[in-house]
């Protein structure tokens, strides 16, 4: 009896355990063929190279055995009964984490069609019968490493991609008062303008001081000059109800609110409420020379943005207002009645 003979005698069907992926740490390959000799003889050859090894007889049962094991690397005959190998590629890349999965076609078929529609179908490899082992085994391996490379690539992506997110959140994000940043807002105004213009519609900003804070800041100290900067900036934020609307730290105790599609009288009225809320917060500033508490000046401005009138005007405008607001007295709110937009 010769060899081949013998070891097809020996090889019998035996069902394919399904593997726990955190078993070892040896790469772990399906093979799928209809020729069962052919089949047990890859797998010998993979053991030997201390892969761990599951086993297909078809396309349908190897879309079964992926989805159990999610294996590291498929070994998939090109001709096969039920589902042929072409097919059964194209679908092991349509089920979860099957698209970066490196499939090696093992083919009896060499000519150009053949060779093309494996890779159409997303082979990342093939070898051609009768197989040159040395060769399989090269290929087996570079494929293993590249996969390993390319997962790995994604890891780092994807930790980068969460430090990009915590960079542009903290740049975004005033670290004190936990409001926008004044870049996030200088950005903020622009984009908005732009778009104000293309739709022609009001755009206003409210420009916020509180009252007398360094006197603030030196007599109760800065522990509590951040406190009460913290306090002003949450219940600004509370005088907006629009996802649109920001409220933005715009540099020591100034605060600014971009406020699209709102007219002058709209924007009046927020910032009326604004001064009374942080009235309404009652923290004692007995250094205060306009009030027994917190109080805040604002200036308002709106503008319908135009090629000449953009965010640079509308800032300057509410500058101007607000240096009203402290020039007649503070605690009040000061509109800059040249830039008045009415809808």
């Amino acid at each position: 009896m010769n060899d081949d003979i013998r070891d097809r005698e020996q090889l019998t069907p035996a069902k394919t355990p399904e593997i726990p992926k955190e078993a070892a740490q040896s790469p772990l390959v399906l093979v799928v063929d209809d020729d069962m000799f052919m089949r047990k003889i890859l797998v010998r050859y993979l053991e030997r190279d201390n892969y761990r090894v599951v086993e297909a007889a078809d396309g349908m049962e190897a879309l079964e055995v992926y989805s159990k094991n999610l294996p590291d690397m498929i070994l998939l005959d090109a001709m096969m009964p039920i589902m042929d190998g072409f097919e059964c590629c194209e679908r092991l890349h349509q089920l979860p984490h099957g698209d970066h999965i490196p499939i090696l076609i093992i083919t009896a078929l060499d000519d150009r069609e053949s060779v093309d529609h494996a890779y159409d179908v997303g082979a990342s490899d093939y070898v051609t019968k009768p197989i040159h082992w040395a060769v399989l085994r090269q290929r087996v391996r570079r494929l293993l490493e590249q996969a390993n490379l390319r997962q790995q690539l994604e890891a780092a992506n994807r930790q980068l991609e969460v430090l990009v997110q915590e960079l542009h959140r903290l740049v975004s994000i005033d670290g004190l008062t936990q409001v926008s940043s004044r870049r996030c807002f200088d950005e903020y105004i622009e984009q908005e303008c732009r778009r104000s213009l293309r739709e022609q519609q009001p755009i206003s900003l409210i420009l916020c001081d509180i009252d007398f804070f360094k006197n603030y800041n030196d007599n109760y100290g800065h522990q509590a000059g951040d406190e009460c900067l913290k306090q002003v900036a949450q219940t600004i934020s509370q005088a907006t109800n629009r996802s649109a609307d920001m409220v933005a730290r715009y540099g020591g105790e100034e605060f600014a609110i971009v406020l699209p599609n709102t007219d002058t009288k709209g924007s009046i009225n927020v910032a009326i409420r604004v001064n009374q809320l942080v009235q309404s917060l009652a923290l004692p500033h007995a250094y205060s020379a306009v009030a027994p508490n917190i109080t805040i000046s604002c200036g308002v401005a709106t503008i319908l943005p135009t090629e000449t009138i953009q965010a640079t005007d509308l800032i300057k405008a509410a500058d101007l207002a607000l240096y009203n607001a402290k020039a007649n007295g503070r605690n009040c709110v000061k509109f800059n009645e040249q830039t008045q937009v009415e809808t």
